[in-house]
């Protein structure tokens, strides 16, 4: 693949990997790491682990992403991001539904790692209501998500992409931030009625894609690329250069292949692209959704890319 093109800024080139994990088994458990598949992710993942992957992949700042509901995990990740020179930003969770939410949001920015928060998520994909980011309340908690000046990431199953797509019309002061693409079923190489809906969802302007998660949806062992390609040129399609952002998904990730070859997958699907092109899907697009700013450049001129 060669060298990934990269976004400048005034310090130096940076890639951004604007999605992956940190999770300590002596603070909390992880109870999603269930049966004997995921069991290579039942050990604890720190930021020093992530270190050494990125820094042999060239990757300049990466954004933390939450694992699981519990209140006390985004102080957390808020401190790491603090004492980190890779964590630019921090996607973090509160409770939707709270009439408390824009509170709580307030209380977490005025933290001293505060300025890192940049997304809230929710583990949606695991909601039996299709319809659960249509409520009421999750509208109101949403609704405080955009008045904080955070965006919203989307962690959903294809069936979730029509409530999705009806959020961020109603909601168009919000950024919506699609995890994953929605997790299609690439296994079974079906692409209906998955890529319709995620067109709906791409073509409102609120909406941005992440090229993420997507090896991890074939079969793990025996996956090519040529698997991935349809969906990926979907998502590409759909979202262009301009709202599109690699993520890594790590340490998923690394149920299907090791963080490089992560990273070379996505310069492959995205092989047709021009520098520039590509240059957004590997920085500048994350550096803008997330606002990332000068937490991104900075660390451009600490770390070398290759």
């Amino acid at each position: 693949m060669g060298a990934l093109p990269t976004a400048t800024a005034a310090d130096g080139p940076y890639v951004v990997d604007a999605h992956h994990h940190l999770w300590d088994l002596s603070v909390r458990d992880q109870d999603w790491i269930t049966g004997p598949a995921l069991t290579p992710l039942r050990r604890t993942f720190t930021e020093r682990d992530l270190s050494a992957e990125t820094a042999a992949a060239g990757v300049t700042a990466t954004v933390l992403v939450q694992t699981v509901t519990v209140a006390e995990e985004t102080p957390e990740m808020l401190a790491t991001a603090r004492d980190s020179d890779l964590i630019a930003g921090v996607v973090g969770w509160t409770d939707l539904t709270s009439p408390e939410t824009a509170a709580t949001l307030a209380a977490l920015l005025a933290l001293p790692g505060g300025r890192h928060l940049v997304g809230i998520r929710h583990q949606v994909q695991s909601e039996p209501d299709p319809a659960w980011l249509l409520r009421p309340d999750v509208r109101r908690g949403l609704t405080a998500v955009a008045a904080a000046g955070l965006t919203y990431d989307l962690v959903i199953l294809p069936h979730q992409l029509p409530a999705a797509t009806t959020a961020a019309r109603d909601l168009p002061e919000l950024t919506f931030v699609l995890d994953h693409a929605a997790k299609p079923p690439v296994a079974s190489g079906e692409l209906e009625p998955w890529a319709t809906d995620l067109r709906a969802f791409a073509a409102l302007p609120n909406t941005v894609g992440k090229l993420s998660g997507l090896h991890t949806e074939a079969d793990w062992h025996a996956w090519t690329v040529r698997d991935l390609r349809p969906y990926a040129d979907t998502l590409l399609d759909a979202f262009g250069p301009s709202r599109l952002m690699f993520g890594s998904d790590w340490p998923v990730c690394t149920l299907a292949v090791p963080y490089g070859r992560t990273l070379a997958t996505a310069g492959a699907l995205t092989e047709a692209f021009s520098p520039g092109e590509r240059a957004a899907v590997f920085g500048g697009t994350a550096v803008e959704t997330y606002r990332l700013g000068e937490r991104t450049t900075h660390r451009a001129g600490r770390r070398a890319v290759t």
